[in-house]
């Protein structure tokens, strides 16, 4: 069984909703902040809801109009046409290790990658590249905070939670917008 994370109120409400694009069906869940979790490749609304629920305790709400800006600016970098997501983000689903390294990710242009071993150097810890890769692999918003840019030293893809597959799709998608 997942962790419950301690510091997420108990009635704390998270609108969500679910829409597709070329990777499948995505989930957003948004809070007052911003936005705290993006699944690629759910199988369901419903199962969607209830991983908000079960797994991270939030109340949910299904509000997909919260959603439609953001929803425009995926479907916008699904064709190429956009480098960078506007919608605030509520990052506090991680360590602080963690979100130092989520943050670090925004950093990384469009379109370029960037080894764990550069991400370990730029959060000013040379020996956690390792440590680097597991933060990424607990990224709660993939695409938008881009864990994809960041491959092996050796220009190797290494690990992505959603299949080395859309990984490599979203890499080559970049590389020719």
């Amino acid at each position: 069984m997942k962790k419950k994370y301690s510091y997420i109120p108990k009635n704390e409400t998270v609108s969500y909703t679910v829409f597709k694009n070329p990777i499948g069906l995505t989930g957003l869940a948004a809070t007052k902040k911003g936005l705290i979790r993006l699944a690629n490749k759910v199988p369901s609304e419903k199962a969607f809801g209830n991983m908000l629920v079960k797994n991270l305790g939030f109340q949910i709400e299904n509000n997909p109009g919260n959603f439609k800006n953001l929803i425009e600016q995926f479907q916008a970098y699904f064709k190429g046409e956009l480098k960078s997501f506007k919608f605030p983000l509520d990052l506090r689903l991680g360590t602080l290790f963690q979100q130092r390294v989520w943050k670090n990710l925004l950093t990384i242009p469009y379109g370029d990658t960037r080894s764990y071993k550069w991400m370990a150097k730029s959060i000013k810890n040379p020996d956690s590249a390792r440590a680097v890769g597991n933060a990424n692999g607990q990224n709660p918003l993939p695409i938008i905070v881009p864990c994809h840019r960041v491959v092996r030293e050796n220009g190797a893809l290494g690990g992505y939670t959603g299949g080395v597959q859309i990984k490599q799709y979203l890499l080559d998608l970049e590389k020719t917008s």
